[in-house]
């Protein structure tokens, strides 16, 4: 994972912990509940290896009831053990197995992103996700006025939270930071969307940072 991925999604858990006013924290609020985020990262993962876990443990115990259950091992004499026996069909157990990957696969990501705010050397991942939280701080009101501008059709205090904080991460890189690319900085906030917010939030963050690239002239 790059530096930079792991400094937006531990950006956005920092957004996620705000309890007041964005412009109330001081840098050292922000680097306490960054600390206090890295802490939820390791917990959910902790967590969701477990259920993973469970899970395979749950798949484990159906095949052998159902290899035990077979004809063929009910025929067998007490003592003798079970031969292997044939699935009838794969697709149950495929989308098992699916499900458990993306499950693992999240786990792993959120204990690399710890990892990385924690172990690395120069500080990068913690330093940057502070610096796009110190941004919206300073431009806090005009980044949330563009967002209501440009969320045609839909109030702003009905939106759902975590779609305004992914908003105001990318707009805050896009507008006043301008370290990274367009792209990348679009396509990472549509990442986010996609792992922690709704099914229709893509679309609905690629519209409104559509319209704030047109109108601001981000290149």
């Amino acid at each position: 994972m790059q530096a930079r991925r792991a400094s937006r999604e531990l950006a956005f858990i920092l957004f996620s912990q705000f309890d007041k006013k964005i412009s109330n924290y001081s840098k050292e609020n922000l680097d306490d509940i960054i600390l206090k985020s890295v802490r939820i990262l390791s917990s959910t993962a902790s967590d969701t290896l477990k259920l993973s876990l469970g899970s395979l443990v749950d798949m484990k115990n159906k095949i052998d009831d159902y290899e035990a259950e077979h004809e063929i091992n009910l025929n067998r004499p007490m003592e003798a053990s079970n031969i292997p026996v044939p699935l009838p069909l794969t697709s149950d157990m495929t989308g098992r197995i699916d499900e458990m990957i993306d499950v693992a696969e999240k786990a792993l990501l959120a204990l690399e992103i710890a990892e990385f705010a924690t172990l690395e050397s120069e500080g990068e991942v913690k330093n940057y996700a502070i610096k796009i939280a110190e941004t919206f701080q300073q431009h806090n009101e005009e980044i949330d006025e563009m967002i209501k501008n440009y969320s045609t059709g839909w109030d702003f205090d009905r939106l759902v939270k975590m779609d305004k904080d992914i908003l105001r991460i990318a707009i805050a890189e896009l507008l006043y930071i301008k370290e990274a690319p367009m792209k990348v900085v679009v396509d990472e906030a549509l990442e986010l969307a996609k792992k922690y917010s709704t099914d229709d939030s893509s679309s609905f963050i690629n519209g409104v940072l559509g319209k704030v690239i047109v109108e601001n002239g981000v290149a």
